[in-house]
């Protein structure tokens, strides 16, 4: 039986338009507390809000966006995205105080909410069923792609061009992509007057899709684990005199996901998410307990070989599977809740594993992560994991 086609010129598109959303969010990321300190002579305190405000603003861009996407449209909701974003990144040019700047990182990070939900949703829409992990493993390379890619690239603008060319280049990728998409064929949904009844007054299933929740809250789980890295690598790397080669960490993390992603996409589909998923929750603990214990460069750039085959393995995945569980018609409101829980999980992680810092060390801090993930195996089975079973199981019981 031959299998449906996946690399479709739509599919490309998206994927190439989500490759340069991600892109630009991490090329401002990573610049825009130097903006702040150097231009407003911000605390680092405030620097870091100016940072973190955003993510806020993205949760909450996401939160509207999963309950109206399929009412407004998926490639409208895509344009609005796209368009909000560009215009809140050429507004860092005319800020003039840190109020404006907090105002304007915020509305940014909400544009960005927008415009990734609708990317995810017409991606899971484009990807055939039969091919589903494989799929969503491909689309996903293209944020693992932009982290890696840009936050080298941004602190090397930063340090011999100046913060305003870093806003220069975002704005030409996102009108690059802002033109790109005219030319994506969007699939349409038909709705029944029943479920757009369904869709009017206020209700929590109208921001959430209930299906998706308890593999969400494992995606809260997994961001959690990854801000660990995300915020306190580069100062562990410091204190253990590893920073030279710790700038080669995400490198590897992402060769790694780049070899992986084509086998463990086709395994999900084959062999059903329990097959991938318990051993990604397991190296992903794993890469926590040898970065906890790294003392060498070869111990740290292991670490993040087993990052990337653990934790970008159940990055896709858990997204994949957030769309299997949910009735076609709400699938914008499933990738929605996915990525609400997990950026929340990423978005909360800094303030709270920061206690943990304080307490016990970054070494404690790795320890206390691996312990974590490692109990997520059975949060896994508990939520999601026993009701899923063996795909190759299921095809050889009898009827």
């Amino acid at each position: 039986m031959t299998k449906p086609k996946l690399w479709t010129k739509d599919f490309f598109i998206v994927s190439t338009a989500n490759f340069f959303l991600y892109f630009t969010f991490y090329l401002l990321m990573v610049t825009i507390t130097n903006f702040a300190s150097e231009k407003f002579h911000a605390t680092p305190s405030a620097a870091g809000l100016a940072s973190g405000i955003f993510v806020i603003g993205m949760l909450i861009g996401r939160l509207f966006t999963g309950r109206s996407i399929d009412k407004t449209g998926w490639k409208k909701t895509l344009y609005i995205g796209f368009i909000f974003f560009l215009i809140t990144t050429g507004l860092y040019f005319f800020v003039n105080n840190m109020t404006t700047l907090l105002i304007n990182r915020f509305l940014n990070g909400a544009a960005m909410g927008i415009a990734s939900t609708a990317t995810g949703t017409i991606a899971a829409k484009i990807i055939p069923n039969e091919r589903r992990g494989e799929g969503t493993g491909y689309y996903a390379l293209s944020v693992v792609l932009a982290a890696a890619i840009g936050p080298f690239l941004a602190m090397f603008l930063s340090q011999y061009t100046g913060v305003s060319i870093n806003f220069v280049l975002c704005i030409l990728l996102l009108a690059f992509s802002l033109i790109a998409i005219f030319f994506l064929n969007v699939p349409t949904i038909q709705f029944t007057k029943e479920q757009l009844e369904e869709m009017k007054g206020f209700s929590l299933d109208h921001f959430f899709e209930v299906k998706a929740i308890p593999i969400s809250i494992m995606g809260a789980f997994i961001g959690l684990g990854y801000s660990s890295i995300l915020t306190f690598l580069s100062s562990y790397t410091n204190e253990i005199d590893l920073v030279g080669v710790g700038s080669f960490f995400f490198i590897v993390y992402a060769v790694l996901v780049l070899v992986s992603r084509p086998f463990t996409g086709r395994w999900f589909d084959v062999r059903g998410e329990n097959f991938v998923m318990y051993p990604s929750f397991f190296v992903f603990a794993l890469a926590l307990f040898v970065l906890s214990q790294a003392q060498h460069g070869f111990t740290l750039l292991l670490a993040g070989a087993f990052v990337g085959l653990g934790y970008g393995t159940l990055t896709s995945s858990g997204q994949a599977i957030s769309i299997k569980v949910s009735p076609k018609e709400r699938m914008g409101l499933a990738t929605s809740t996915w990525f609400i829980f997990f950026d929340g999980g990423m978005g909360i992680g800094p303030s709270i594993l920061g206690f943990i810092v304080l307490l016990l060390g970054y070494r404690g801090l790795y320890m206390t992560m691996a312990i974590v993930l490692f109990a997520c195996l059975f949060f896994y089975y508990l939520l999601h994991g026993r009701k899923a079973g063996n795909k190759i199981q299921q095809m050889v019981q009898p009827s």
